[in-house]
């Protein structure tokens, strides 16, 4: 019999083929009172050496599958075993309590997992798996239990696990492991990520699957709608594989369309660009026929470390970039930590509400220290490049005029200890905040470009918590209230002959393509691997239609009119 299962999507495609259930071995541990405390702590010592060890094998073997941006992940792991409040902490139970060390790093372990999870920040959240994947690794060694190790699967299947550690992903043959499907996880776990890297098709958070799915069952995994089919007829297993067939098929044609413009039917040009967040992803950016960097993420150099990067490290970072991507454009925002980015090391204080608090350029103009010295690291690597500067969640024009001010400082700074910097590079905002949409013609006349930021946009805009599910469904990219603010900053760039972009998920989107040719985007910025079928979707629109049918979609009332009206009028 046939049966569904909902989850997240969290890799695109189609895998089809048999359920490898991941057993996990029995950890169950027993609390017993140890006699030689000193000897308990040696046992627990060479249990995390020997742990120790695995991560830096499984490291190795990730830099050559996954590349150093992801195998970074298991230095967190080895991080975590060297941590001395940690491994204190264990030792100190064993000491104060006789117990033995398996316990003794379970209860510390759990206390460390409830601290991670009480904290108001999705991404610390995220790392409670870094944490429980270190601490069952080392258990398995202290009661001498093999770990499964999914690099020794050796036919085509899908794996279903309750989630996937790091350290299993980053073991999985591509060869073999077609698939992968879990209870746990959302679209920025480790797994989402490292299935995105390994273009293996994915669907997280279902809740139950290990349970439904038994070993050996045929399961669909539609990474696309975020769906697991267990053994489904023959009918639509057929169905399925000409759906996938038909994406390998226009995957390759959209490969032709690499080193093309992107120009519309009535021959204007726009620009696709990719959103990347370390230099690294300039490769995939490349070959996905990006036309420029259209974000740059720079807080992921500050995040994963103890410490603020040095100005040389940034310099260097930037310079990557721009050298890769030559004289083709590269738009970096300033940092933007805080609401849902946290740099535990800078101690900044709680607040009640982190997304309206003290983040991005606030936090900038706040410490500037930290400020000044991204901007002379940016100022510094201009010259390799085609350098454009933006500044994040601005609200006012105080903001910028003082964020401006400060970089014409440090530039002044710089020609003084005669360092070349270039002549040409702009200096835009990105539009996050509806007060900063509304004035933007007032703002228009001082920067050089606009950026809408849409996942920060219609947050502020609907009132809406974009990560609570509870209200969710207010989160509506396509609300008329949005577009309209969207032609707001348009039209106000092009009035001052400025140009405007968007680097927000709404910019790859399929529905809302059409509307923002239609109401004059000139850039388009999304991850690496939608642009192409974006450009194959711009190309085959004509803007003059495209105006008339987002003319229409702002005269309308809800969310849904527009998404319909979209989808009917272009048959998508």
């Amino acid at each position: 019999m046939t049966e569904h299962l909902k989850g997240i999507a969290a890799s695109n495609g189609i895998a089809i083929g048999k359920a490898f259930l991941m057993v996990e071995p029995d950890l169950t541990i027993s609390k017993t009172a140890v006699e030689n405390k000193e000897a308990e702590i040696t046992r627990f010592h060479e249990a995390v050496n020997a742990s120790k060890q695995e991560l830096e094998s499984i490291r190795a073997r990730a830099e050559i599958d996954l590349g150093p941006e992801n195998a970074a992940i298991f230095d967190a792991h080895i991080l975590v075993l060297s941590d001395p409040d940690l491994l204190g902490a264990v030792e100190g139970k064993i000491n104060d309590e006789a117990v033995n060390a398996e316990v003794a790093l379970q209860e510390t372990a759990d206390l460390f997992i409830t601290m991670f999870e009480q904290l108001d920040n999705e991404y610390m959240r995220e790392r409670v798996a870094d944490i429980r994947d270190v601490t069952k690794r080392v258990i398995a060694r202290l009661l001498n239990v093999e770990i499964p190790n999914l690099g020794f699967i050796n036919e085509e299947v899908i794996i279903i696990a309750e989630d996937l550690a790091p350290s299993d992903t980053a073991q999985l043959n591509r060869a073999f492991a077609k698939g992968f499907t879990t209870n746990m996880g959302g679209r920025t776990s480790h797994s989402a990520i490292m299935a995105r890297s390994l273009e293996i098709p994915a669907v997280v958070g279902t809740k139950d699957a290990t349970t439904v799915i038994k070993q050996g069952d045929v399961v669909i995994v539609d990474g696309d709608e975020g769906e697991i089919i267990i053994n489904p007829s023959s009918d639509l297993i057929e169905t399925y594989k000409a759906k996938r067939s038909e994406q390998q098929t226009e995957k390759k044609g959209l490969l032709l369309l690499k080193n093309k413009e992107t120009i519309t039917l009535d021959g204007i040009h726009v620009e696709v660009a990719a959103n990347i967040g370390t230099p690294k992803d300039v490769v995939s950016a490349l070959e996905n026929g990006a036309e420029g960097i259209g974000l740059y993420r720079t807080e992921f150099l500050y995040m994963e470390r103890d410490v603020l990067p040095t100005e040389e490290e940034q310099f260097q970072a930037y310079k990557q970039v721009l050298e890769q991507m030559f004289e083709k454009p590269v738009v970096v925002r300033t940092l933007d930590i805080g609401g849902d980015k946290q740099l535990p090391y800078l101690n900044l204080p709680e607040e009640m509400n982190p997304f309206l608090g003290l983040r991005a350029i606030r936090l900038c103009l706040e410490e500037q220290t930290i400020f000044k010295t991204q901007l002379r690291a940016l100022l510094r690597a201009s010259t390799f490049g085609n350098l454009k500067i933006m500044f994040p969640m601005i609200a006012t024009l105080e903001e910028f005029r003082e964020a401006k001010q400060l970089l014409e400082e440090e530039k002044k700074i710089l020609q003084q200890e005669g360092i070349a910097i270039s002549d040409h590079i702009e200096v835009g905002i990105m539009v996050e905040i509806p007060s900063t949409a509304i004035l933007a013609d007032q703002f228009a006349q001082e920067v050089d470009f606009f950026s809408v930021g849409t996942n920060d946009l219609i947050q502020y805009t609907m009132a809406v918590d974009r990560m609570n599910e509870s209200v969710a469904h207010l989160y509506q990219p396509y609300h008329p209230a949005i577009l309209r603010l969207v032609k707001m900053v348009i039209d106000a760039a092009h009035a001052n002959n400025k140009w405007a972009g968007m680097c927000g998920e709404m910019a790859g989107d399929s529905v809302a393509i059409p509307l923002l040719i239609g109401l004059g985007l000139d850039e388009f910025s999304m991850s690496a691997p939608s642009m192409l079928k974006a450009r194959k979707q711009i190309n085959q629109l004509s803007q003059i239609e495209m105006k008339r049918l987002a003319d229409t979609a702002l005269s309308m009332q809800t969310s849904e009119q527009v998404k319909q009206f979209v989808k009917e009028t272009l048959g998508i």
